[in-house]
């Protein structure tokens, strides 16, 4: 008889039809477009940045993998996700360098530190977001780049429609941006300046469909994050400005939806959902800082073990059963 092994692992213990690693790498893919747009909007530095993060968390992962003496993890694809879902976040003019340290502090930080996939409490790639804009805050915030005109990307740095809205205030801002209802058509396709994987709502869109469609995620978080950024937003005057612009889209279907910092029951994603939009909103609106979906994710993170412990499953009881 062969060997017999009693194997101990942390939940779920129900399986689906897809693996873990085929979820990270369908989730990879489906973020494809938007990136291939971003980079024939802003040019060919998009594919360095997109190999900067993406080996900065591979050596992150492959690091604490050797020091701890365990199984190489690099083939389930979540380092790789991890990375280019930070540069998707970043500005295409960061110097090349800086994606690497980012998605290296996040895997390191808030994913290994933690015991790895599955044990994480903020997600990763925010995580590296935020390191980056607490080291890096010129560069993260002033190497904007406009999109490109006449087939030539343009080489001089432009804020990002929040930005202006928020130093210009939204009529000066407005007139500068030649805001009317075809710049709302150039907000949905992605012909703004903004970060590498948020510029194309229609782009995200796709994705998310793809996700949809082989039953990766959900739409009761996404939703529930627009919902709530609109209710803020509808007071401001200009909702579909703050609906178009921003990494709303990017971050409602790509990072609230990560199954690991993410509520699991419907009741606790709504309000998880909703939450971020909201907390996005005021802090663009009323904050000193023009997005805030990142920091919303992550505060909200913190409260994900609570919403799954008020909104648990209650199991069956029957009167006389022993507890």
């Amino acid at each position: 008889m062969g060997e017999r092994r009693l194997l101990l692992q942390p939940g779920p213990h129900l399986h689906d039809t897809l693996s873990t690693r085929e979820i990270m790498w369908w989730v990879s893919a489906s973020i494809a477009p938007a990136f291939l747009f971003s980079l024939w909007v802003f040019g060919l530095q998009v594919l360095w940045l997109i190999i900067s993060g993406i080996a900065g968390a591979l050596a992150g992962e492959y690091l604490v993998n050797k020091g701890r003496g365990q199984h190489p993890t690099l083939k389930d694809g979540s380092a790789v996700l991890t990375g280019l879902l930070l540069v998707g976040t970043l500005s295409p003019g960061l110097p090349l360098w800086m994606p690497a340290i980012g998605s290296f502090a996040g895997i390191i930080f808030a994913k290994m530190l933690f015991g790895g996939l599955g044990f994480n409490v903020f997600n990763p790639a925010l995580v590296g977001r935020a390191f980056l804009m607490a080291c890096f805050p010129l560069s993260m915030t002033t190497t904007w780049i406009a999109p490109r005109t006449a087939g030539i990307p343009d080489a001089v740095t432009q804020a990002t429609p929040l930005a202006l809205v928020k130093l210009q205030g939204i009529e000066h801002a407005f007139t500068t941006l030649g805001v009317n209802a075809s710049y709302y058509t150039k907000l949905f396709l992605g012909l703004r300046s903004g970060s590498i994987g948020e510029i194309s709502v229609l782009l995200i869109l796709l994705g998310a469909f793809v996700l949809v469609w082989k039953k990766i995620i959900k739409l009761t978080i996404p939703l529930s994050v627009i919902a709530g950024l609109l209710a803020v937003s509808f007071f401001s005057g200009i909702p579909l400005f703050h609906l178009l612009t921003g990494g709303l889209w990017f971050g409602a279907f790509y990072m609230a939806t990560d199954y690991v910092t993410a509520p699991l029951m419907p009741r606790g994603q709504i309000i998880f959902g909703f939450c971020i939009g909201v907390l996005t909103g005021v802090i663009r609106i009323y904050g000193g800082y023009p997005e805030g979906i990142c920091y919303a994710i992550l505060i909200l993170n913190t409260l994900t073990p609570a919403l799954n412990h008020w909104f648990r499953p209650v199991r069956p009881t029957w009167e006389g059963a022993p507890s």
